[in-house]
């Protein structure tokens, strides 16, 4: 056995430490079910453990690679056998929670979906949300700026991040467990991990911002005739609901039809529509609240912005309207299926997909290009999805990809970077841009054994 594996029992016992073939028991990821490779998977409690663990790979000269929930659609966390995993799935801990500061103090490994629940118990709401909410972790959130469905009103990852805990790659601990809003004195040096993506530090401890629990949410799904309909009922309920607007979720038709086919979900209406929206409103009178939404759709269908609408009755009605955005298993087969995030303009966003899906069909006939998104936010997915045998990734990121430089685009708009995308980071950041990054990646981790390959190229 290597000498650095006796050196990391020393620090955390031999019964939090994993090898051989216990760890090909463990799959690469959610995306990913071939055996995880790695010399070892090491399962600290406390910052203090990662600490000791980072400062002795450190003085080895021993790559770390850092997981959550292994939810990551970028193939951030995936390890090989010459890396030590440093897994936080132990450090699942909700520290604190504030009722009247609004603020929660969670260690990294905590679940997003327990974090949510148990604010909720206390009349406090998390409003970051997104469909791994019951895997993936707040660490994970914050290593890579996650977004979600509720970024119109919230904001990202970054925007519920006040305070955190961060070990650097010799075992440093930066411990800035800050609870105010307002904290001008310095530098705000939280940023410099959030969305870096494990780069730069490992986040062992956050404080979360916190809001009073909605009173009231209410949910429809509608149908549009065509995207200039969408972009025009978004700007009527931004209007119309002031503010309490805070998901706007779309979805091309052929996702629609395709995830709620046969053995699908069950579609609400009718299947053949071009566009629909799934929207949700929350506020603090249930009866007002109501009363105002319906109105609101209602002189959007009379003003022919949608076509039909759809409000759930219930809680569970709701709950299945949501599953057909966010379950979409459905079209995961047969492999392989390509999954994208890109950001881009509004109003290039319908000329963009039908360039994308042209593409898609020139390069592969009997091929599908499945698209969903956020669209307040710039930010769609997509599924490419060739029907052949073969390895198609390369071909298929051109032609999601390159469309996005002609109108400023992103290759990322809140998966990250990862390993995926190493290739395509320039078209969405300058020379400049990049050699900043490479300048704090060597100040902080210049052995790079801290997720090395991850964002920037070795």
């Amino acid at each position: 056995m290597s000498k650095i594996i006796e050196k990391l029992k020393d620090v955390v016992g031999a019964g939090r430490i994993m090898t051989g073939g216990s760890i090909a028991e463990r799959p690469t990821s959610f995306w990913n079910h071939d055996s995880t490779q790695a010399k070892a998977i090491v399962l600290p409690i406390s910052t203090d453990e990662v600490s000791a663990l980072l400062h002795c790979c450190h003085d080895h000269e021993q790559s770390v690679v850092v997981q959550g929930g292994l939810t990551n659609c970028v193939a951030a966390a995936e390890s090989t056998p010459a890396d030590v995993v440093l897994s936080l799935e132990k450090m699942t801990r909700i520290d604190e929670i504030d009722v009247i500061g609004c603020t929660a103090v969670v260690e990294a490994g905590a679940i997003l979906q327990s974090v949510q629940e148990a604010v909720a118990e206390q009349g406090l709401y998390f409003p970051l949300d997104l469909g791994a909410r019951g895997s993936c972790t707040i660490g994970g959130n914050i290593a890579t700026n996650a977004g979600g469905i509720n970024v119109l009103r919230y904001g990202m990852m970054r925007n519920l991040v006040l305070g955190l805990e961060v070990v650097l790659a010799d075992g440093t601990v930066i411990s800035s467990m800050n609870r105010m809003l307002k904290n001008n004195a310095g530098y705000d040096l939280k940023q410099l991990f959030i969305g870096t993506e494990g780069t730069l530090g490992v986040i062992t401890r956050a404080v979360l911002r916190l809001f009073p629990q909605p009173a009231s949410r209410q949910n429809a799904i509608v149908a549009m005739r065509d995207f200039d309909a969408v972009s025009a009922f978004l700007n009527h309920v931004q209007q119309q609901l002031a503010g309490t607007l805070s998901a706007f979720e779309i979805m091309w038709g052929d996702y629609f039809a395709a995830v709620t086919g046969k053995g699908g979900h069950r579609a609400p209406m009718s299947r053949d529509h071009p566009y629909y929206v799934v929207l949700q409103s929350e506020g603090g009178d249930p009866d007002a609240g109501a009363e105002r939404f319906e109105a609101v759709l209602a002189s959007a269908l009379d003003d022919q912005l949608i076509v039909d609408a759809v409000i759930p009755k219930s809680t569970a009605e709701a709950r299945a309207i949501w599953e057909i955005r966010e379950n979409f298993e459905a079209i995961l087969e047969p492999e392989p299926v390509y999954l994208y995030d890109v950001s881009l303009p509004i109003r290039d966003m319908d000329d963009y997909v039908a360039d994308v899906k042209s593409k898609v069909s020139q390069c592969w006939p009997n091929g599908e290009c499945y698209t969903i998104g956020h669209v307040a936010d710039g930010n769609l997915h997509f599924f490419v999805q060739p029907n052949e045998t073969g390895d198609f990734h390369d071909a298929s990121d051109e032609c999601v990809y390159a469309p996005l430089t002609a109108i400023g685009g992103s290759v990322s708009a809140e998966h990250g970077i990862g390993t995926e995308k190493l290739n395509w980071l320039s078209h969405s950041r300058s020379a400049t841009e990049i050699e900043l990054m490479r300048s704090l990646k060597k100040n902080l981790d210049p052995k790079n054994l801290l997720n090395p390959g991850r964002v920037l190229a070795r």
